[in-house]
């Protein structure tokens, strides 16, 4: 199940982050990206109830998408999302108790890390991916230069990822990105403008195959 989750987040290259106003929009914005092709959809705990949003996304969506959590710091809160029914968990940071909960409910485990020895860290503590972040300052090369002596990582960058650089970062051999406000922007929440966030969505899974070639 687990390998299943990851493989459809890696195959759709494109992972929805997600800091909505509130959880009563997050149905419409998860129909929106599908619409779009992005069909792996991480709310974070930014998000007023992201818990109670999770939980009936998961009952709402069936298969449509895999629901994940995001910004998670601690153990604890790991829990009660997996318990909520997140599919994958997602951090800022390396907490090695967070990867531990993770890997004992068989849940996608995505901790985030910026130096070359904190991803390592991360990786041999289980992490099936490891986030870069932020990643804005480092910029496609990082990558590269990452795994030209370690291969056998799987990388995502999320922080200043946009349709440009979606395709470079793929590239430079990142297995997909997180995107936040350059694809579920403020404004287009302000105005309800699904339309035009499913279009920015199908950009992103373009720009994904571009860099895939």
């Amino acid at each position: 199940m687990k390998n299943q989750i990851l493989a459809r987040m890696i195959d759709c290259g494109v992972v929805a982050v997600i800091r909505a106003p509130s959880d009563a929009v997050l149905p419409d914005i998860a129909r929106a990206l599908i619409a779009g092709g992005v069909v792996a959809i991480e709310v974070t705990m930014t998000t007023p109830n992201a818990l109670h949003g999770i939980e009936h996304l998961r009952g709402l969506l069936g298969d449509e998408a895999v629901v994940g959590v995001g910004t998670v710091l601690d153990a604890a809160t790991c829990q009660d999302a997996i318990h909520a029914g997140a599919q994958f968990v997602v951090s800022p940071v390396f907490n090695a108790a967070v990867v531990d909960t993770a890997k004992k409910h068989e849940i996608v485990s995505i901790p985030g890390a910026f130096t070359p020895t904190e991803i390592l860290a991360a990786w041999n503590a289980g992490a099936d991916v490891v986030k870069v972040f932020p990643a804005t300052s480092l910029g496609p090369a990082y990558f590269k230069d990452l795994l030209a002596p370690m291969p056998f990582l799987k990388l995502t960058p999320t922080g200043g990822v946009d349709v440009k650089s979606t395709t470079e970062w793929i590239k430079a051999g990142a297995v997909c990105v997180g995107a936040g406000s350059s694809l579920v922007s403020k404004e287009m929440l302000a105005k309800s403008d699904w339309n035009g966030m499913t279009a920015i969505a199908k950009e992103f899974i373009q720009a994904v195959r571009k860099g895939r070639g």
